[in-house]
This record gives structure tokens, sequence and C-alpha cells, in this order.
């Protein structure tokens, strides 16, 4: 699988992560982003033994787009930081089929992640065990029968998106362990990381990462607004 790398130095590589595949390797063996990401810096940098590479955040099999990793230690516990502190804006694409009444908002919940059915619960009020998350979203299109939003998370927990979404306004499409009828074809869901802004952990300077839409699908139809959804 041929990677598509968004940034790269020698602290940081960022990727646009297919959908299908997981992020972090696991014990299962499966075929993961990170494994391909050392097998990549190993071939370009004739690197001799094992890789460092460190996992800083994490999207869904199901879901595609940005995925920053570190390459030195120093960075890993800087940027994992950045996370902690909330100090990384996150902005993400999500299609759904019904549009959003109101069309802006911020939505907050707790969440309670199920690791039995890995799936997340969500509450309006805070229960034993469940954690807050608050995301913002915006209309902003419509194209054959899809509504376009621009989801900005402030919180990043499990499933998060996927489940206020769900609860609120109507699941992404083809997210069908959150309601939806009909998966796709690739068992993709329609939710993309587009944006990641961030503080570069040695530099200091203001990075702005950006995964272009997938080029399938329904996606097709947003193409050419797809830089309304990184405007302030």
């Amino acid at each position: 699988m041929k990677l598509e790398v968004l940034y790269e130095d020698n602290h940081l590589i960022a990727v646009n992560k297919p959908a299908g595949l997981v992020v972090q390797e696991n014990e299962h063996g499966m075929d993961s982003l990170e494994v391909l990401v050392k097998d990549y810096i190993k071939v370009k940098y004739d690197k001799p033994g094992a890789v460092f590479l460190g996992c800083i955040h994490r999207l869904d099999t199901a879901v595609t787009g940005v995925v920053l990793f570190a390459r030195t230690s120093k960075a890993l516990v800087r940027m994992n930081q950045q996370f902690k502190d909330r100090a990384v804006k996150k902005t993400y694409a999500a299609l759904v089929r019904k549009k959003p009444n109101p069309m802006a908002g911020t939505l907050v919940h707790y969440l309670k992640k199920d690791t039995k059915e890995n799936k997340t619960k969500l509450y309006n009020e805070e229960r034993e065990g469940s954690k807050r998350a608050e995301l913002s979203y915006q209309y902003i299109s419509t194209a054959n029968h899809c509504f376009l939003l621009k989801v900005m998370p402030v919180t990043g927990r499990p499933h998060q998106i996927r489940v206020q979404l769900a609860r609120t306004i109507t699941g992404i499409v083809g997210d069908v362990k959150y309601g939806q009828t009909k998966p796709t074809s690739d068992k993709s869901i329609y939710l993309h990381a587009l944006g990641l802004s961030f503080i570069h952990p040695v530099t200091k300077e203001k990075i702005n990462l950006h995964a272009p839409l997938p080029n399938f699908g329904n996606w097709k139809f947003f193409k050419d607004i797809e830089k309304n959804l990184l405007k302030e």
C-alpha cells in the first residue's frame, strides 16, 4: 500500500490514512498504518535495526484522514502534552443523511466505552465511568442526498463524533454501528480527519496539516468546496 505523506521532518511524520486500516500494531498481527510508516522510514533513510515511531493519536479503522506520528521520543512526549492540554485543533468532515437543525451548534454529552461490544454509550448527564465529550459542528453544503458537516471536536473520546452526531442529528453515512442501515461497499464510513493544527514540538512554529477528501463515492461531490471546511 502506497503511503500518502502529508508532512515529514526529523521529528514528525503525518500521513493520510485510508479506510479499513488500523492505526497501531496489535496482538492480532493485522496490517497497520504504524507498520507501513515504519517500513517507509526504514527504506527511505536506509535505517538499520528497529525504527522508532510514536503513536500520538488514533482514528477508527473505518475513518480516513490525518494521522500524526512522532519520530523521536522528545517529540512524542511534547505532542502528547499538547493533545492532553487540548492545544491541538482538529477539523473533520462528515456526511450525514439529514440536514441539522440548528445548522450549527455545540454538543456536550457524557460517553462510556463498552469494550466488549466495541461501542460507545452516550448519556446526557454524567454517569459512573463516563467522560465529558464536547464538539461543535457547522452545516456546509448538500449534494446527492448527503449533507456535509464541518466537525470540530474539543475532546477526543472513542467514537465521539460518530455517537454524538447519531444521537442529535443522524448517523454518519455508512456507519451501521451507530444507526445507519446500509454499509458502504468498502466498509468505510463518511468521516474524514481533514485538518490538524498545532505548534511544532521542537521548532515552535505553527503547523497546519490538511488531508484532502477521499476521491471516491459521495466525497467527490464536495471536492470543489473542500477549502471552505478549513476556513476559520
